[in-house]
């Protein structure tokens, strides 16, 4: 399994305008239906986890990340039987 360069990840989310954090779920957290007013960042780190945008649905693979677009209503749901975590960033914060 490929390393995941955190500090690189941060520096380039930076450098583009958004946040950087991370987000530990425990198994089967569902969070349905967000909505913000700002463009999303998103990476799975570690874990099963499904992104659906306008009802669409996916499961990005480690370490891809996905835009989800301001006003986009999404829902993130781990999926695994054990911990997930994954990268979020904000635009313009």
């Amino acid at each position: 399994m490929t390393a995941i360069n955190l500090q690189a990840i941060q520096k380039d989310w930076k450098a583009r305008g958004f946040s950087f954090a991370v987000w530990t779920d425990p198994p089967g957290q569902v969070w349905e239906n967000y909505v913000h007013d700002t463009d999303e960042l998103f990476l799975v780190l570690e874990g099963n986890v499904e992104l659906e945008m306008q009802g669409k649905k996916s499961c990005p693979p480690r370490g891809k990340e996905v835009l989800i677009p301001a006003k986009t209503v999404h829902s993130v749901r781990n999926l695994s039987d054990s911990t997930s975590r994954w990268l979020y960033g904000y635009f313009g914060r």
